[in-house]
């Protein structure tokens, strides 16, 4: 895009997001990607535990779009912040929940994707023995995916991240239940350490680019995205208002214009197995 066409970017990340964050940035919005390895987002908060995340996830990656463009002198950044824990609506099942922001300080832009996907190895448990532990590790995928072990859940004080190999996990295990009586293993859900995660970042990214590419009809400015999901889809059978969505409202962050889009599912009627009235 011309907007975008030839500038430098930042990608504020120290987890090698940069790998399937930049591809995408440089193909189609036509900017010089780099990354300062210096610049530790860990400061914002670690996945676990040692530094907790204080603010939420927007304020998170805006911040460090921020420091890292003051940091680097440069004027336009991309930062991507991941949760993890039950999905919104499906409670029973892990989440990642990603969001990817741009922070474009020469035009005043701040445009963002989110993508919650149930494809996650995010997990963590006690394990006393040594069958428990290997048993933990095959369910999330190691050793392609590393693993955490620590003395407990809370516990900090003896930690050791990024494990990718038998050895070593068996090692730290032993002891820690030696010195500690206890152990605690959690999936690694550092971006580098886990492939899976990242895809979700890449996927999240793609959408990133796609809000970019929607131009406001009253100011031209990119990233007229939706910003709200407006229930009320009317029941097929009783014509209630359910909990399904009826509209998407985009919204321009510029100038403020506002557009409706009505059935944006293409369905102009809910199943009553999910109307309250019907299905109380």
């Amino acid at each position: 895009m011309e907007l975008f066409n030839n500038r430098r970017l930042i990608i504020a990340t120290k987890h090698k997001k940069e790998e399937v964050i930049s591809p995408i940035l440089e193909k189609v919005l036509g900017v010089r990607c780099f990354n300062d390895s210096t610049f530790d987002t860990d400061t914002f908060g670690t996945f676990s535990g040692e530094i907790e995340r204080l603010k939420d996830p927007v304020q998170t990656i805006r911040e460090k779009c921020l420091a890292a463009m003051e940091k680097n002198d440069c004027d336009l950044a991309v930062a991507s912040e991941g949760s993890f824990g039950p999905h919104p609506s499906l409670y029973f099942a892990n989440a990642d929940d990603e969001l990817v922001m741009l922070v474009d300080r020469k035009n005043n832009l701040e445009i963002v994707a989110r993508e919650i996907s149930l494809e996650t190895n995010f997990n963590a448990r006690s394990v006393k023995t040594k069958s428990e532990l290997l048993e933990f590790a095959k369910s999330v995928q190691f050793p392609s995916h590393a693993v955490i072990l620590k003395k407990a859940v809370n516990d900090h004080s003896f930690i050791k991240k990024g494990i990718q190999n038998e050895a070593d996990l068996i090692e730290y295990f032993n002891y820690s239940i030696k010195n500690f009586g206890s152990a605690y293993v959690e999936t690694d859900m550092r971006a580098m350490f886990n492939p899976t995660r990242m895809k979700i970042i890449e996927v999240a990214t793609q959408k990133l680019v796609e809000n970019i590419q929607k131009i406001c009809p009253q100011c031209q400015t990119p990233g007229f995205s939706i910003k709200e999901s407006i229930s009320g889809l009317p029941c097929e059978c009783c014509n209630y208002p359910t909990n399904s969505v009826l509209y998407h409202k985009a919204i321009c962050s510029s100038c403020g214009f506002e557009e409706l889009t009505k059935f944006p599912y293409q369905k102009e009627f809910e199943d009553p197995t999910y109307c309250a009235h019907c299905n109380p």
